[in-house]
């Protein structure tokens, strides 16, 4: 790099500016994106980055931001995007956030002025400790903030502002993608690579400063219908076989100690129910499997099918099919084929004045499909942290150095290529 960047920080006052913008997405909605209003978000951003000059920032119809800042050196560089999601969860409200910012945090719990029984607590936020004098971002926990992913989102913006404003930064073509329905699962189902034309990406939607993650679970999903006999419940004796009741006979046999979310960290999977419907007549169970390996799912996907063989002994009118769909898979897999990806970043992390630290990912990113559609894509952090929730927090100080990453990582390919 030619000289030092100055950074003149707008990460902030973006992040402000679009947590209170409700992007919420809905997995029971067909459409792309499933929920009209995470096009406010995409609007907003495509008139910045028309603003900052990036004169080919626009947004498609099915939601996706896409923009190029153009090389400024004469070397052949691998064109390199940053991608972040628009969307936040259903599991929590996203409806009129209103963001505070604790400043200088001293240590101990953060209390939400919204709702008192909201409290951020020390005891289960580790990481708080790694924060004492910064600045941290909060809702006012009557919802969840949205740092996940809209802090991804104002690094990628703050960034692109910096690369524009310090041309002595040598650096290649980079895209920008912005996603919608990164959290129902469909991030990436219309992204349109070939336009984007990228040759690595890197999202920005993780959590701890400093760490990198080339590796995420590979993930299916599982549904198991059930064909019960349905007999008027007055004469039913020795005849009924309830299909809601063999449903639940089924999550009853799952492994309680292992295997489970609530049982395992680490590297260990798990079989997880995440839905249950159904009558008399039939019924549905919803499961996701979880796994580092394919070994892995394989083998928890044949204990679902003795578990579910084993139940239906007991009712021999009835029946139950399996139904295994693939979800993604460990992104590792690819990433591992271009080692410069994840060396790249680590350097960029240095330089952003952090020790990086290379981990896994217990669940899956839109890189985790892009790199199998052709764009290998591990996550760098955001700082976000207790996302999907009321006590979901992220600090600006650690925004601000993912933002220094991205700026190094920029210039890092150029240097190197």
């Amino acid at each position: 790099m030619a000289s030092s960047p100055t950074f003149a920080h707008t990460v902030t006052e973006r992040f402000l500016r679009y947590v209170v913008i409700d992007t919420q997405s809905d997995p029971a909605s067909p459409t792309c994106p499933s929920t009209e209003k995470q096009k406010d978000l995409g609007r907003l951003l495509v008139s910045e980055l028309l603003a900052m000059g990036l004169a080919d920032a626009h947004m498609d119809t099915n939601g996706y931001v896409y923009a190029t800042i153009p090389a400024n050196t004469d070397k052949a560089v691998p064109v390199i995007c940053f991608c972040s999601h628009m969307d936040t969860s259903p599991d929590c409200s996203g409806t009129n956030v209103k963001p505070q910012i604790v400043r200088n945090y001293r240590g101990g719990d953060i209390k939400l002025p919204g709702d008192r029984s909201q409290v951020i607590r020390a005891t289960d936020n580790p990481a708080l400790a790694d924060q004492i004098g910064n600045d941290i971002v909060t809702s006012d926990g009557t919802t969840l903030l949205g740092a996940d992913n809209k802090a991804g989102v104002a690094e990628i913006m703050d960034a692109a502002q910096i690369l524009l404003a310090n041309r002595r930064i040598k650096h290649g073509t980079i895209k920008i993608l912005f996603t919608p329905d990164e959290e129902i699962g469909r991030g990436v189902d219309k992204a349109d690579l070939k336009k984007l034309g990228a040759d690595f990406a890197y999202t920005m939607d993780g959590e701890t400063a400093g760490h990198i993650e080339d590796e995420t679970f590979s993930a299916d999903g599982a549904v198991i219908t059930i064909e019960g006999v349905s007999v008027h419940p007055g004469f039913a004796k020795g005849k009924m076989e309830h299909a809601i009741k063999i449903a639940s006979r089924i999550v009853e046999r799952l492994p309680k100690d292992t295997c489970s979310p609530e049982t395992t960290e680490g590297r260990e999977g798990f079989l997880h129910p995440v839905g249950i419907s159904g009558t008399l007549e039939s019924a549905t169970l919803g499961l996701i499997v979880r796994d580092f390996t394919d070994e892995g799912l394989k083998q928890k996907e044949d204990l679902l099918q003795r578990i579910v063989d084993g139940v239906m002994t007991d009712f021999p009118h009835s029946t139950a099919r399996v139904e295994i769909k693939p979800q993604y898979r460990n992104m590792k897999q690819v990433v591992d084929r271009h080692p410069a990806i994840v060396d790249n970043a680590m350097e960029a992390i240095r330089r952003a004045g952090l020790e990086p630290m290379k981990g896994s990912i217990r669940g899956g990113t839109d890189g985790s499909r892009l790199s199998f559609m052709g764009l290998p894509c591990p996550n760098i952090f955001a700082g976000e942290h207790a996302f999907h929730s009321r006590t979901e927090w992220v600090s600006v100080q650690d925004m601000e150095a993912a933002v220094r990453t991205i700026v190094h990582l920029a210039a890092i390919w150029e240097e190197r290529a």
